[in-house]
């Protein structure tokens, strides 16, 4: 017998409208769209049913390993809790972003990364997980030890996005130096004179390391047909060379410039929701809601706040010039795409049946339920 469940009398955001209907979830997909309420299932007295939130960089999971400098988490129960807020936020799919390539800022080795994916794959055959749980490896090229860390995810078939990044002063993300020292001397909480230390070997780090290792690891993703992503580019001529690189995917673009360049050459331009939420880059660079007003914005991601996601999703809903469908692609069936899933990201018949149901309340949406495959797991 075939498992069947219907959520009836919803607002159910479809790829281009808004219905008030039923669907129906057979065997852990879309059965069926019916416009009007039906008989029995799950009355949602006029919630809205979205499809299940597709997130491809968060940095969240490290914050439950360490959560303080020298102490260390069991990794399975890190795992887990970063798993549930995940989830309550509506997040059916999740790539976790694990970091390739480690400066002084991250307090952690290549070994303990490699434990925390092993944590994911076991609590995935376990069947511990609420979402689903795939790798976004953050290699941060400048670093020395980026390309051994690279290869602890040899043949680790999760991994379905690597971002090519450089944070050193005057770098992308940190052309301004000033940023930089506000930035990271008082996190690093150094002098003058050991920022100013810190600073040339970075620059240094970054002259001998960059450029080898965006070649090697591009050249093994695109072999084993991992989505390569740029990060933090802030002229065309990063944009051109995102794109010799064989890039698909622009993750947080600086500049208005660098953005339009790489939706001009067909990459997903990818912006932080925190942004879309706090109207501005937390580093001074271009606002997302700037790139949406010129059509230069694919996707959302909620950076280091899971619940940004929806947030900003139910608030750019709200605004004018997107309506709620426009918003709920950029978090949705866009990000699905840039990675190749097929299977998800809309509700239509067919795909899997990941589903949140919302209320919005004082303009913030209250996640109510959330269902991976037809089994609730919110």
């Amino acid at each position: 017998m075939s498992a069947e469940l219907i959520l009836n009398n919803a607002q159910i955001v479809l790829e281009n409208d808004v219905i008030t209907g039923s669907v129906l979830i057979r065997d852990g997909k879309i059965a069926d769209i019916s416009a009007g309420t039906v008989s029995g299932g799950e009355d949602f007295e006029g919630d809205y049913l979205i499809p299940g939130l597709v997130e491809l960089h968060t940095d969240h999971l490290e914050g439950h390993y360490a959560p303080r400098p020298r102490v260390r988490w069991n990794p399975i129960a890190a795992v887990l809790a970063h798993d549930a807020q995940i989830a309550s936020s509506g997040i059916t799919t999740v790539l976790d972003a694990l970091r390739i390539g480690l400066d002084r800022d991250a307090d952690m080795s290549a070994e303990e990364i490699r434990k925390l994916a092993d944590a994911i794959e076991d609590s995935v055959q376990q069947d511990r997980l609420r979402a689903d749980h795939y790798f976004h490896l953050r290699c941060e090229v400048s670093e020395a030890d980026c390309l051994n860390g690279f290869h602890f995810f040899d043949n680790d078939s999760r991994v379905r996005l690597a971002s090519l990044m450089d944070h050193a002063p005057g770098q992308r993300q940190f052309v301004d130096l000033e940023t930089y020292a506000y930035y990271y001397q008082r996190k690093l909480k150094l002098s003058d004179l050991e920022f100013n230390v810190y600073c040339e070997k970075r620059m240094g780090e970054s002259a001998r390391n960059s450029a080898p290792n965006r070649k090697v690891i591009s050249d093994i993703c695109r072999e084993r047909g991992i989505v390569l992503a740029s990060h933090d580019d802030a002229t065309s001529a990063h944009v051109d060379e995102a794109v010799e690189q064989g890039i698909h995917v622009a993750e947080f673009p600086t500049t208005l410039e660098a953005a339009a360049a790489s939706k001009h050459a067909g990459l997903a331009v990818l912006m932080g929701a925190p942004n879309v939420v706090r109207g501005g880059s937390h580093s001074g660079n271009v606002s997302a809601r700037e790139l949406i007003e010129h059509g230069h914005l694919d996707i959302l991601s909620s950076d280091y706040i899971p619940f940004s996601l929806i947030q900003s999703t139910f608030f750019l809903g709200e605004s004018d010039g997107i309506s709620l469908p426009d918003a709920v692609r950029l978090v949705t069936k866009n990000p699905a795409e840039a990675v190749g899933f097929d299977d998800r990201g809309v509700i239509e018949v067919g795909k899997r049946a990941d589903l949140v149901r919302v209320r919005v309340d004082e303009h913030i949406p209250v996640v109510r339920t959330v269902w991976r495959e037809g089994r609730r797991v919110v």
